[in-house]
């Protein structure tokens, strides 16, 4: 899904910090034995989003989308030393396998791991987030977006994933997937409660800060 050249890829993972090696076993067995692969983040979106969460040291964190965890272990590592991660998701085959991965982290005690429906379990979190990542079905990104934004605090981030969708949304005949994906995007890009840009890291992160 990475908008870049690999032989620019890998020349960008030269110059970031190296994964650890529990990273690269949630890498490799989520490759080798987990359908679909290519949702899991990797080095270099992972470093991108550890680089974000160490800038401001969040106390609480929202994961919309867990995955195999990669993703909820790079955010963890900028969390200030109280802070949580609350990482939400509804595919209990997963859940044995990503609970192994968060309990042999040095981050596991932080971890909340939340099974359910997200836009049900996000309304039992009395929380305020300094930071929330969203990366589930592309469906409810603006459903999501509206449940959490009024329990971001002003001057957190809230980071979508997927919003280029391999490049999809530049074309005029669009699946539904890349229809919902660009009402999103319009639909952030017009809110003016938020100073938004998108990077064309693997498949687009949209960083959102609330004002």
């Amino acid at each position: 899904m990475s908008l870049i050249k690999e032989d620019l890829q890998l020349l960008l993972l030269n110059f970031c910090e190296p994964e650890s090696e529990l990273l690269q076993r949630i890498d490799r067995e989520t490759n080798l034995k987990v359908l679909m692969p290519r949702m899991l983040s990797g080095h270099y979106q992972g470093r991108v989003l550890s680089m974000l969460s160490k800038l401001i040291t969040p106390k609480r964190i929202l994961e919309i989308g867990t995955f195999t965890g990669y993703a909820t272990i790079c955010m963890a590592e900028g969390l200030a030393q109280d802070g949580i991660i609350y990482t939400l998701d509804k595919n209990m085959e997963l859940e044995d396998r990503v609970r192994g991965y968060f309990a042999v982290s040095p981050y596991n005690s932080q971890i909340k791991y939340i099974m359910g429906d997200a836009t049900q379990t996000i309304n039992n979190l009395d929380e305020t987030f300094d930071l929330v990542f969203i990366d589930a079905d592309k469906k409810n990104n603006g459903t999501y977006y509206d449940l959490i934004f009024d329990r971001v605090r002003p001057g957190g981030l809230i980071i979508v994933d997927n919003v280029l969708w391999s490049g999809k949304v530049l074309t005029l005949q669009q699946d539904r997937d890349t229809v919902n994906i660009s009402t999103f995007n319009d639909k952030v890009a017009g809110d003016d409660r938020v100073e938004k840009l998108i990077l064309p890291v693997r498949d687009g992160l949209f960083i959102i800060r609330k004002k």
